[in-house]
């Protein structure tokens, strides 16, 4: 087996493994936390593959119905949009994968609240592109538009690890 898919595993397991920990608690909501290309993608494919839960590309599902709404109208609807795929489903875990477009500024959202609200009656687990460093989720750089910073998150985080996965030089190749 390839590291990346070792990490994928790994990670899957411990989205899996802390599940239990979300049916006590008031938001459903486990994060799956890492910068690019740490496995969340592939953790959630194999989930859902799995367990047959339902994944959902957040990205493409809202640029989709979004496209057709003036830029007014796109801010106001997003929430609605998503909760309306969200409660289409009938799992009770949902994934949600490639959430960056919730980070526009034009859509004027607060990512970490919107997933709170769909975690109220089902489990979600979404791959969370930022960072954890046990105490405040990020997303985005300091001073960057989309950036933002959240002290003590009420959600179950779940690290994806950069270790194992191979580095790639400046020169293509790949490494260990």
């Amino acid at each position: 087996m390839k590291a990346g898919t070792d990490v994928a595993a790994s990670l899957s397991s411990e989205i899996h493994d802390v599940l239990l920990k979300t049916q006590d608690t008031y938001y459903k909501l486990i994060l799956a936390v890492g910068p690019a290309r740490t496995g969340k993608t592939a953790a959630l494919t194999e989930l859902a593959a799995k367990h047959k839960w339902p994944r959902i590309n957040v990205n493409l599902c809202l640029s989709e119905k979004l496209l057709e709404l003036t830029h007014r109208q796109r801010a106001v609807r997003v929430a609605g949009i998503l909760n309306d795929t969200v409660r289409d489903e009938t799992s009770n875990v949902v994934l949600l994968d490639n959430i960056e477009l919730l980070f526009a500024p034009e859509l004027a959202q607060d990512p970490l609240k919107l997933l709170q609200s769909l975690s109220r009656n089902r489990t979600i687990v979404a791959a969370w592109p930022g960072n954890f460093d046990g105490s405040s989720l990020t997303y985005s750089e300091p001073g960057h538009p989309e950036a933002r910073r959240y002290l003590t998150p009420q959600a179950v985080i779940v690290k994806a690890s950069e270790t194992n996965l191979p580095d790639i030089e400046s020169s293509g190749k790949v490494t260990k």
